[in-house]
């Protein structure tokens, strides 16, 4: 499954939303890419789940935001083509509110 987070984790509880289902892809868009950075209050979360996840990026909402310089190891950054690789490859997509 591909979840898509499109919430920054300071605001919504969609990223621990996604973490309790158990496993699949974690694709963070718009402001839910603030999750990604290296350094931020949600780096241990996401480091601890990747294991289960495989998490990704989307690049344009990284540099929108002045934080593509800034993704943790294990977050794979990926283009448009690759958020519709990702969603072409999963049976089933959620977008998290």
């Amino acid at each position: 499954m591909l979840h898509i987070i499109n919430k920054s984790p300071y605001d919504r509880p969609a990223l621990d939303s996604a973490l309790a289902t158990g496993e699949g892809a974690i694709l963070l868009i718009e402001d839910g890419v603030y999750a990604a950075v290296k350094g931020g209050a949600e780096e241990s979360k996401v480091k601890g789940a990747q294991g289960k996840f495989k998490f990704y990026a989307l690049n344009v909402d990284l540099d929108a935001r002045g934080i593509a310089d800034r993704v943790m190891d294990g977050v794979t950054v990926v283009d448009y083509a690759g958020f519709v690789d990702l969603v072409a490859e999963n049976k089933t997509c959620q977008s998290w509110l």
